[in-house]
């Protein structure tokens, strides 16, 4: 009798937030700590790069309606899962996450491994965060143009997202049960047209790979502060949904007031991730933005 139970990934159910086989080039990335990335090349081998940095929680997948769509055909798009995130390394030493270096190390280290001598950086949410890290510590030689999406850059308190925050302690407990619950909402809250429920189930799974004491360490960690921010002289697109849950829309203003090449683009009826809930637009303004900026 045959046993043979084995299944394809093509006939397990799965929504559009899955990589499929051959989709990506996958390639693993060494920072100077020894913290091991993983990092995929997709797109136009030959066109000019995008790097897209995911958000808190996330992975690389979040960036598949980019990934699929137009942005493929011009521009070579990297992606790779933060430290402590989806497939890379998740040291638990508060140490490796709680301050700018790592962060900026890496993006560094994924340039280098990709062979990419000129970018536009793209940092969703935190990734803004880390893309700021990189810029403030290695300048802007190679980063001709920065995406910041939904991202709360500000020290100032008067600034900071408040709508995450009450699920902090829950996402960073040991409570497993409390950590699903709040990271479920958490997630749900990163929308306002709210994926499929497969779809949705997929992000909740890549979410929880993350483990409460790397959540702790890199909510604990610092902003660059306001004179370093002041002193990125690259072009800034700032996008940010005007129904964001997480981020104000305050913190959008100030940072297209306080880089001196920035444009602010608001995107109504839309929340924390405008690259997935306005997929076109999105990607029409980043690929016109890169074009530009890498002329």
């Amino acid at each position: 009798m045959n046993t043979d139970t084995t299944t394809s990934f093509a006939e397990l159910p799965h929504g559009e937030a899955l990589a499929r086989p051959g989709e990506a080039e996958a390639f693993t990335v060494t920072a100077p700590d020894g913290v091991r990335l993983a990092a995929q090349s997709w797109g136009n081998p030959a066109g000019p790069a995008i790097l897209l940095v995911h958000g808190f929680g996330q992975c690389h997948l979040s960036w598949l309606r980019q990934l699929r769509g137009p942005l493929a055909r011009d521009f070579r798009l990297i992606t790779f899962d933060v430290r402590g995130h989806g497939g890379s390394d998740k040291p638990l030493d508060p140490a490796r996450y709680n301050h700018a270096r790592p962060w900026a190390d890496d993006i560094a280290a994924v340039l280098d491994a990709a062979g990419i001598e000129r970018a536009v950086l793209v940092g969703w949410s935190f990734g803004g965060r880390i893309a700021l890290d990189y810029l403030a510590l290695y300048g802007t030689a190679r980063i001709a143009g920065l995406n910041l999406v939904g991202s709360s850059i500000s020290p100032r308190p008067e600034l900071r997202g408040r709508g995450g925050l009450a699920l902090r302690p829950l996402m960073n407990g040991p409570d497993l049960s409390e950590n699903i619950a709040a990271t479920r909402e958490f997630l749900r809250r990163c929308f306002i047209i709210q994926p499929d429920e497969q779809s949705f189930q997929e992000m909740l799974a890549y979410n929880m790979l993350v483990p409460p004491p790397v959540r702790a360490a890199v909510n604990a960690r610092p902003d660059q502060p306001e004179a370093a921010l002041r002193g990125i002289a690259t072009p800034v697109l700032v996008t940010i949904g005007d129904q964001d849950g997480l981020v104000p829309l305050a913190v959008a203003h100030y940072a297209a007031e306080i880089f001196p090449q920035a444009t602010l683009s608001v995107y109504p009826g839309i929340g924390h991730s405008p690259f997935f809930e306005a997929p076109k637009r999105f990607s029409q303004e980043l690929g016109d933005f890169a074009r530009r900026v890498l002329a």
